[in-house]
């Protein structure tokens, strides 16, 4: 016992001179994701801000492929010293654990929360020729007609899937999924009629709505400045819903405690920034900046919420 106890100790005071000494390089930051969406974004526009405090430069590395997979195996497999960094994601967090059969990393064990940094609303939209104003017209019309209405996604698993599945559980409507190969394929068609909803953040989404060729009907979570007179899901009749892109900064699960500290104290420095948040503003991305603790707390609720939408609506990976 007294052997376990002086272990600790020493393992606690290498963390704590570790982590005086740290950083002396750069620090590399996985995005999950193809450059060029809110991801990045999120990741540049943090990481920018994080540099004046930690003293070292932030090098963003995007590594798209396999739903975030690709990158969270090599974020798990990295030395855990600080020097690699992932974007946490509700898909690679919250709903891959639960789609994929198996996944080459655990993603509770192997990965330590280090911040919360913005969340991205989900809007609803119809193509403007759907005779429904908000979301109860919406849900009515649905019922009106099961089995006969169609709404697109960007693919399989993606988040606007995801929160229409949702949509569809808690309302209890029958409309039939159509994916795509990307948000673009999927506005192509909603656009000319083919499809009558989609569910998506709002910078794909909002050129059309205020150019009239679609109409939102509702917001995933809190209403937005930038749709006024839209109310959230929640509000229109589904108390509890909430359907959010968001994104967080993770770390490989052994890297000292005084490290991820560090780190997440300049996380929620830089995410609480007014130039950041004007940033995120464009995207209507809210800023968080939070807690490891806190952080943890809400990645397992949104596994609870997530995990149990993709078991009900029986959802696969492929």
């Amino acid at each position: 016992m007294i052997r376990l106890i002086l272990a600790a100790i020493a393992a606690s005071l290498c963390g704590t001179a570790q982590a005086q000494g740290w950083p002396t390089k750069p620090i590399r930051l996985l995005v999950p994701f193809a450059p060029g969406g809110s991801s990045s974004i999120v990741a540049r526009s943090v990481a920018v801000e994080m540099e004046k405090g930690l003293g070292q430069p932030i090098i963003i590395d995007n590594r798209p492929g396999g739903g975030g997979n690709v990158a969270m195996q090599e974020a798990a497999r990295a030395e855990p010293d600080g020097y690699t960094l992932i974007i946490g994601h509700i898909g690679t967090l919250a709903v891959n654990p639960f789609m994929f059969e198996k996944l080459p990393f655990d993603t509770n064990a192997d990965f330590a929360p280090v911040s919360l940094l913005a969340k991205v609303p989900n809007i609803f939209v119809v193509h403007v020729d759907v005779p429904a104003k908000d979301l109860r017209e919406f849900v009515a019309l649905v019922k009106s007609q099961p089995g006969k209405l169609y709404y697109g996604s960007a693919g399989n698993g993606s988040a606007g899937h995801l929160a229409f599945e949702y949509l569809k559980l808690v309302a209890g409507i029958d409309i039939v999924h159509v994916p795509y190969k990307g948000t673009g394929p999927n506005l192509i068609d909603l656009l000319v009629g083919r499809t009558q909803a989609t569910s998506a953040g709002t910078p794909p989404l909002m050129p059309h709505v205020k150019a009239g060729k679609l109409r939102a009907i509702a917001v995933g979570s809190k209403p937005l400045a930038s749709l006024p007179g839209v109310a959230s899901v929640a509000e229109q009749g589904y108390p509890g819903y909430e359907s959010t892109q968001w994104y967080g900064l993770n770390a490989p699960a052994k890297v000292p405690a005084a490290i991820i500290k560090r780190l997440a104290d300049e996380a929620a420095k830089a995410a609480k920034q007014p130039s950041v948040a004007e940033r995120f503003a464009v995207d209507d991305a809210e800023a968080v900046g939070s807690t490891p603790q806190e952080y943890a707390a809400f990645i397992a609720a949104e596994q609870k919420r997530w995990g149990d939408v993709v078991r009900r609506a029986n959802i696969k990976a492929n």
